[in-house]
């Protein structure tokens, strides 16, 4: 199953002292082990464009659509077995500790 783990930010992060994992060495091992597809970090939420078309009408705002101080700040596609292997996935990122991260499976509407 894929999944998509939105990495974000987070006003309360782990207060813990020790260090953070390493994030290239995350990113390598779930390379080597065929669980991450793709991801990357994202621009900053000023250089986003929200798009929407309301009665015929293109309506571009600057930035994210909603006014809030966490914002995601990166992705990555898993290949996992189940939402439990993407959560343990997960967990060893850098962000859980910093930030947040969100786990979806992908599916249909």
């Amino acid at each position: 199953m894929k999944f998509m783990m939105f990495v974000c930010t987070d006003l309360a992060p782990d207060t813990d002292q020790s260090a953070y994992p390493d994030i290239e060495q995350w990113v390598g091992e779930n390379d080597k082990l065929g669980r991450r597809l793709d991801g990357d970090v994202l621009a900053a939420p000023a250089e986003a464009r929200t798009v929407r078309v309301r009665e015929g009408s293109l309506l571009v705002s600057d930035g994210p659509f909603t006014e809030t101080r966490e914002v995601i700040v990166g992705y990555d596609i898993l290949e996992c077995a189940s939402i439990d292997e993407a959560v343990e996935v997960a967990a060893a990122h850098p962000m859980a500790r910093g930030g947040r991260i969100e786990v979806r499976a992908f599916g249909t509407l």
